[in-house]
């Protein structure tokens, strides 16, 4: 019969709560995070939010002089550079918070 090493016990639970302590610090961080991008020409800023929804497209440069297709590809090119700004940020993040733990499995 196996011996029941309570010291195990305890130091694998109070790792354990440290863990879920920094995730829920990860989730609420997620919330502050915004990321405001304008796409190339200048003419749509989006911004998202850390966990990647979409909080606000916005025209902040003239319209005149663009075509329909012109706008459409600003917007495509904000959309693409939050969403790529948002998961930097996110990376980001989950580094500063968890960086000094050792990944499961020995994979680095």
């Amino acid at each position: 019969m196996r011996e029941i090493d309570e010291a195990w016990i305890e130091e694998a639970v109070t790792a354990y709560r440290r863990i879920e302590e920094r995730q829920a610090e990860f989730t609420r961080s997620l919330a502050d995070i915004e990321v405001s991008v304008r796409s190339p020409d200048g003419l749509v800023e989006v911004v998202v939010a850390g966990e990647g929804g979409v909080r606000n497209v916005a025209i902040v440069g003239a319209l005149r002089n663009h075509s329909a297709s012109e706008i459409n590809r600003s917007i495509q090119a904000a959309l693409h550079a939050a969403k790529d700004g948002a998961e930097w940020a996110r990376r980001r993040l989950h580094q500063d918070i968890f960086g000094d733990y050792p990944r499961l499995g020995g994979m680095s």
